[in-house]
């Protein structure tokens, strides 16, 4: 991810001449733009009436991310209605192609305060996906995920932020109260970052399938909200509008468990991208920022009380 925009816009066009759905365009009147991502290059693409959004792996993503099952999860939520249409995608290089959602903003934690009803619709989308039949290849084991990142990193020049795995030990109770009572896994996007959801107004698109899988439902709701820094207002109204009623205390309190499993999770994520050098932020002040509201949350009386509500399962 060293690429200037120039060089990487110049990437993009080479790569095109290799995708049979686009092979047929003229070099010359394709517009490509360069569009935001963390971890890989995306584009935006167009040729008289036609817009697409091609996708370039990054460097180092082919360590935690299979693609032959990014790929059929992608098709699958676009089957559900959540997700564009795959027009290209390729098991072996990671190149993607769906269509561009045009009229769509792509969402950050700013536009989810300043675009109203934006949560609902989040938790609409959310809703849409969990309840559909689509079925994704991989299964987002959160606890199995950890010990993989954390054994990626023990072959990289990196150290843990103090207390990591103390964090972890104690997460032995949320583990323990989320096995009480498992709630059916159901195809879940797992990496909800604002910047994957595309807001039209009317509706919300979801985007980025690299590490979906089946998985407990409510992570997704969870997650965003850490993603998004959702006040208590902004979290009322996506789980209003994803369980047509106000949550009981069990999936609440799965909601306020995950979002701080997802910063445990995500710590590693991000010491990941900081010791392969990736380029696109400070992964280091990243992973402590996450790590440290982790800690802070798990801290709290109301967690414990939360876990406890999980542990005891839905109210009869």
């Amino acid at each position: 991810m060293t690429d200037t925009t120039d060089d990487a816009t110049s990437l993009a066009r080479a790569t095109l001449k290799d995708i049979p759905a686009l092979a047929h365009l003229n070099p010359d009147t394709t517009s490509i733009n360069r569009l935001g991502g963390m971890t890989n290059l995306v584009f935006r693409v167009a040729a008289d009436d036609d817009v697409w959004c091609l996708r370039l792996p990054g460097k180092g993503t082919e360590e935690y991310i299979n693609r032959a099952d990014e790929a059929q999860a992608a098709r699958e939520a676009a089957r559900a209605g959540v997700s564009p249409l795959v027009i290209h995608a390729d098991a072996e290089t990671g190149i993607m192609v769906s269509k561009f959602v045009d009229g769509a903003e792509t969402m950050n934690p700013q536009l989810f305060k300043s675009r109203t009803g934006s949560p609902a619709r989040a938790g609409e989308a959310f809703k849409a996906l969990h309840s559909s039949d689509a079925v994704f290849n991989f299964r987002f084991e959160l606890f199995s995920m950890i010990d993989d990142y954390l054994g990626i990193l023990s072959g990289k020049t990196v150290d843990l932020p103090a207390g990591y795995h103390d964090a972890v030990a104690k997460a032995g109770d949320v583990r323990a109260a989320l096995d009480a009572h498992p709630l059916p896994s159901t195809a879940c996007h797992c990496d909800p970052l604002c910047e994957n959801f595309l807001d039209t107004g009317e509706r919300m698109w979801i985007v980025d399938w690299e590490y979906s899988g089946m998985n407990d439902p409510l992570w997704d709701l969870g997650d965003l909200s850490v993603e998004a820094g959702f006040d208590d207002a902004q979290d009322d109204e996506m789980l209003l509008a994803y369980f047509g009623r106000s949550p009981n205390p069990d999936e609440r309190g799965r909601v306020i468990i995950y979002k701080a499993m997802c910063d445990l999770l995500w710590t590693l994520w991000g010491l990941i991208q900081h010791a392969n050098g990736n380029p696109a932020e400070d992964f280091w002040a990243y992973s402590v920022e996450r790590f440290e509201r982790c800690k802070a949350l798990m801290a709290k009386t109301e967690f414990s009380d939360h876990v406890k509500a999980v542990a005891a399962g839905p109210v009869t």
